[in-house]
Order: structure tokens, then sequence, then C-alpha cells
């Protein structure tokens, strides 16, 4: 580590000086309008370093006060802009009208989940019901197969909704038309190979679609879906004489699919997830409360609590345990058949870190040897495994992406040499179109997904041809420089305060696309630090001007900056963001660390 600057690292002046750091990143602050942010906090009375964050992000003071608070109703689009939409609304509300038997088809992960659990409480508040069918992922795999839409169409379902999956289900779906199934899709991944042979496609993704709305996560696409049905219902005056069905109470469902999906939290997305976390905090899902105490989640939720405390815990039903558990506690009503799922999906979620454990120390020694031996990476890592868990590759497949820059590919082998895959890419590479390419090629049997990750299917013997096709693609691209990391503003110890977090969250809410405000502290001291936990350090900063300040390093930060946090004896300069400390009833802060440099 170091932090001399260097001028071929990147051309921009160093933060600080650190063109290394601990983590090898390139410390930049973002460039801001002195006369914007003076501007802002004059007519908005905010402190200087939330203006800084606005004005960085192109916020000025004109768009500022609804930009700190979106209105779903100004920002929510006509669904009518989606293609086939308007199609599927009348269909669809035409089958309530006539109770017409109906059944979903979801994906098995949060968005997935999220998606068929929307569809499932809109039917009941219709005075419906829904039959709900998620796959087994490990005997059934990704997406429609024929298997279960024929048992569906056996069970008397002529009328399918797929959710999070179908787009790329091409012979499944011809198959179910032949069958006389009708059968709407409402996805957000990426197409290829032309367009399926099915009733409806909603796909914001599709080559002909217009709407500019690729961005939605499959359940913002669902719930765009279920305001066109509703709106038609309304047309045909199904609602007279009863209670129109209140939409904006399925929101925390939206924001929780919106944020473990990791799409850009813009537009819409914004509004779904702010308004989202508003209902979620009345307490009305009896499933998402339930799973809130489980997982632990404490004081006022956020982006946070949602991505990695309740999402890892539906997921892992779909991952390790049983599929169907995440959409029965997201859908129902009963509060101790809540907590019984709520726990069940707790186990699984304990379960699935085990084998994550081992499955992720066996792809990184495999990636680890090939570097001994090669001396660099390529500009892509795939790593196929038998007997792994193909409920965990996704997750590895992150890891991997976040250890070494690269798009990253985990492959789990079964006994009988077919491969199911998990991709996950930085943000430069659209890894939803290189598996779209590689499946009209018929280099593999099937995959598809959106720019950042991706599912494959393939043969053990066909895996050297994707690999081979993945470097053709790839090239050499030029990874190994110093990653950028831009600093929002710097702060003190002593600045780090309640209320400062509570006024940047007005820029929230923060994920994929509208980052958590980085900040750096300078020159500040390790007056304690210890190792907690499954490697985590926790520690305490002292600033020149006084002022101390928790701070924690989860184990998922690079091991070269916990060391640095473990070893300093002088000052460094630290950079990360703020996080609310509600532990145990206080409302503090600490300080999560991302990264660090010896001062």
């Amino acid at each position: 580590m170091t932090s001399t600057p260097d001028s071929s690292a990147a051309p921009e002046r160093a933060a600080l000086g650190v063109a290394r750091s601990a983590a090898g990143q390139f410390w930049s602050l973002r460039e801001t309008d002195d006369r914007q942010v003076l501007q802002l906090s004059q007519l908005h009375g905010l402190p200087d370093i939330v203006c800084r964050m606005l004005v960085a992000r192109g916020i000025g003071a004109d768009l500022a006060p609804a930009y700190l608070d979106p209105k779903l109703r100004d920002l929510l689009p006509d669904p009518s802009r989606l293609a086939d939409m308007d199609k599927a609304s009348e269909r669809l509300a035409q089958a309530i009208m006539e109770a017409e038997p109906i059944a979903v088809f979801g994906d098995y992960d949060v968005d997935g989940a999220t998606s068929s659990a929307l569809l499932l409480r809109y039917w009941q508040m219709c005075g419906h019901t829904m039959r709900a069918y998620i796959p087994d992922r490990q005997k059934e795999g990704y997406g429609p197969n024929d298997e279960a839409l024929a048992q569906l169409d056996s069970e008397g379902y002529k009328l399918l909704i797929t959710v999070d999956c179908g787009t790329m289900a091409h012979a499944v779906l011809e198959k179910a038309k032949a069958r006389g199934q009708e059968v709407i899709v409402s996805d957000h991944h990426q197409t290829g190979g032309g367009l399926p042979e099915c009733f409806a496609l909603i796909n914001p993704r599709r080559a002909d679609d217009t709407s500019g709305l690729g961005h939605l996560a499959a359940v913002g696409v669902t719930f765009l879906l279920l305001v066109g049905v509703n709106r038609a219902l309304r047309q045909k005056g199904f609602f007279e004489g009863k209670s129109e069905p209140d939409l904006t109470q399925l929101l925390d469902l939206v924001a929780l699919g919106t944020v473990c999906d990791v799409v850009p939290l813009e537009g819409v997305n914004r509004a779904f997830v702010r308004q989202g976390l508003k209902v979620m905090a009345t307490g009305a899902n009896v499933g998402v409360q339930a799973l809130g105490k489980v997982s632990r989640a404490e004081g006022t939720w956020g982006t946070y609590q949602l991505g990695f405390q309740l999402g890892p815990r539906v997921n892992a039903g779909g991952r390790v345990g049983q599929s169907d558990l995440g959409v029965r506690l997201l859908s129902t009503a009963d509060p101790e058949e809540a907590i019984g799922l709520a726990q069940r999906l707790d186990d699984f979620n304990t379960q699935r870190r085990v084998i994550e454990a081992d499955v992720q120390e066996e792809a990184m020694r495999q990636v680890e040897l090939g570097l001994a031996k090669q001396n660099a990476l390529g500009p892509f890592i795939l790593q196929a495994g038998k007997g792994w868990h193909p409920g965990v590759i996704g997750i590895v497949a992150g890891r991997l992406k976040d250890k070494y820059h690269r798009p990253s590919f985990v492959i789990a082998i079964d006994e009988d040499g077919m491969g199911k895959g998990s991709a996950r890419s930085v943000s430069s590479i659209d890894i939803g179109r290189l598996v779209a390419g590689a499946v009209d090629l018929k280099l593999i049997e099937g995959g598809g997904g959106h720019a950042m990750a991706a599912g494959v299917t393939l043969h053990e013997s066909q895996v050297a041809g994707f690999e081979a096709y993945l470097a053709e693609q790839l090239g050499s691209m030029a990874l190994d420089a110093p990653r950028q990391l831009r600093l929002d503003a710097t702060l003190t110890p002593q600045g780090a305060t309640r209320e400062l977090w509570e006024q940047m969250q007005g820029a929230g809410p923060f994920g994929a696309g509208n980052n958590e405000p980085r900040v750096v502290l300078p020159s500040v001291r390790i007056v304690h630090q210890a190792v907690v936990g499954d490697g985590h350090v926790r520690c305490t900063f002292s600033g020149e001007g006084g002022g101390r300040l928790k701070a924690m390093a989860f184990a998922s930060v690079p091991e070269e900056v916990r060391m640095v946090l473990q070893t300093a004896r002088g000052p460094v300069h630290v950079a990360g963001f703020l996080r609310a400390d509600d532990w145990n009833g206080r409302r503090d802060v600490q300080f999560m660390v991302h990264d660090v440099a010896i001062a």
C-alpha cells in the first residue's frame, strides 16, 4: 500500500494524496460548484456536506425539493408505455371478473418472491385466490419448465403469469401455447433469440419496447401490471359498491424486491423504495415484520436492512431449503404462520452461510492457484466445481467479483455432468448481454439475466467453449489499474452526528445507481481496535480537533484494509460512510469502513 501520488494511475489529483489505498483504489473528491452548494444551503437550510452530495449528483436548487421528497404520483409512468401491457391488463381484468383459475410461476429469489406475493395479495384484495408455483432450484433450475407447466395444465390452469423469468423460455412457452395455455410474462431480463411464443411479454428490455423503463426490477414491472389491471377493472365497473384495492399498501414488497435485485435507484425506483419503506414502517405486512424480528433488524429500516438482513433470508429458502417459503411468508396474513416461516428461513440462512463458505474457499483457492501459475488475471473469472451447491454459487460469484474486480462465473456441476452457473459483473460489462449471445450461438444450453447478474445452464463439455467465447468477447480489458473511489466530502469524528446522518438520508434511498455518500476522515488515530465475530474489526477513531467515532470494518472489507486497522500506529485516512446505530434503543451513528490509507 502507498499513499504517494501517481500521475499515471489517473489523470486527476488524488484526494489526500491517496493514489493506491490499502484496497488498491485511487481516491478522488467529487467536483462541486461552490456557488451551487451555497445556493442550496441558503434556500433549503441544509448543511454543507449534504449540499455537496446533491450538487455532485446533478441536483441544483430548483430540483432539490422534488428530489428530497420524491412523490410516486409524480414519477409513476403510465403502464401503457410498456409493450403488451394493455393486452395483458385487459386479459387479467377479465379473469378477475369471471373468477377464472389462474397461477403465477415465480422465480425463487427475492425479486421473484416479491413479484409473486404482489399478485397473490392483489388477487386476495379482489376476493379471489391465485395458485403459486415456485420451482425447486436444484431439481428444476431457473425459469419455466415443461413438466411444471404441464402439471398446472392438468390442475386446470389455462391462464398463467410468469414473474422474474420466462423471457428466454422459448421452447417451454411454445409447448404451453400448443396445450392451449395463455402465458403472460412479466420480466426484466435480457432477451435473445427473438421473442417467446406467449400471450403477452411485458419486459422493458425487449427490443421493440420504447418505454425507457429498463431500470425496473421484475417487481416494478409487476406492480405496473397491477396498476394496469386495477385501471381496467375500474373502467369496467368492477369496484362499484365495493372498496377498490389500495395499491400503495403493496409498496413494501416493491421496495424489498427492488433493493435486493440491485437495480438502479433512480426515477420511479427511488420513489418505490422511499414510499415502500414508509409502508413497511406501519407493520401492515406480518410476514415482513416476522422476517425483521428473526433478522434482528433494529431501529429505522433502510436499504441496508432490506438488502443485507431481510433479503438473504428470503433467498435462503430457494438456495438451500424450500423454494416457496419466501412467497408464503410475504403473502400470508396469519401472524403465527409468519413467525414459523420466518424462523425456518432464518435457519436455512444459517445453513447457507456454512455451505457458501466451503464453496467460496475452494473457488478462491482455484483462482489463486491459477494466478500463481499465470502471474496475471484474465478479463474474467470462471470457476467450476463438481458437487458444489447450486444455491450459493451466485453469492460466491459476487465475492469473487468484489475481490478480483472481474466479471465472475461460478458453475456447479452435478453427477450427470450438467452445470448450473451464476455470474456477477462489474459496472462496465453487461453480463446479461454476453450470456444471451452465448445462448444465440448455442454454446450453452440456456441462460439469461441483466447487466450485473445472470445465470447459465450448460454441460460440462461446453465449459471450455463458453470460456473461449468469453475470452474473445472481453479481450484484453485493462482491469488492473487502481479502481477509483469517489468521495463526496471530508468529515471529522466530531462532526459525525446523528442529526447529520438523518439530513444525509434526504438524498436516499441509497443503493445501485445512487451510491451511499462516501466520506473520508482525514488523519484520524485508531484509539481502540478488536477483532470480533467472523473476522470483523471494531475500532474507535479520534480526530485532531477532538471527538471520537465508533467504526466497523466487516469481514467483507478487503483483508488488507482490516490489517491496517489492526496494525497502524500513526494517523490514517479512512474512507467509508455513516450508518445509524440503534442497538439497544440508542440513537447514535457509527462509521462503516470501506478503505484506508496511511496518512
